[in-house]
C-alpha cells in the first residue's frame, strides 16, 4: 500500500504544472523583449522545458535511491533468514546432544 501512495505522489507532483519562473539572466531579457511585443507563448514554452530539464535529475536520483532501498531490504531479509536457520540449527543440535548424555 505505502509502495502504490509513493509512486502515486511521485507521478503526481511530476503532472502538476507548477507556475515558477525559472530563468537565466540572458533568457529572461530575451523573453521580456518578446513579451513586450506581444508574443507570451514563447515565454510559457520556455519555461516549461526548464522546469522539465530541473526535474529529470531528481527524478534519477530518486529511482536509484528506491532500487537501491529495495535490493538492501532483500538482502536483510537474507541475512535475518539465515540468521533464524542457524539457530534452529543450533537448537536442534542442542538437544540431541543433551539426549545422548541422558543415555
Amino acid at each position: 500500500m505505502y509502495k502504490y501512495l509513493v509512486i502515486f505522489l511521485m507521478i503526481g507532483f511530476v503532472l502538476i504544472g507548477i507556475d515558477a519562473n525559472a530563468q537565466c539572466a540572458m533568457c529572461r531579457t530575451t523573453i521580456e523583449s518578446t513579451i513586450s511585443n506581444g508574443r507570451s507563448n514563447i515565454a510559457t514554452g520556455l519555461n516549461t522545458g526548464i522546469l522539465y530539464l530541473l526535474t529529470a535529475p531528481y527524478l534519477a536520483v530518486a529511482v536509484i535511491a528506491f532500487l537501491w532501498f529495495r535490493q538492501s531490504k532483500k538482502v536483510q531479509q537474507e541475512r535475518i533468514s539465515k540468521w533464524q536457520l542457524r539457530q534452529k540449527v543450533a537448537q536442534l543440535l542442542g538437544k540431541s546432544d543433551q539426549s545422548q548424555i541422558g543415555n
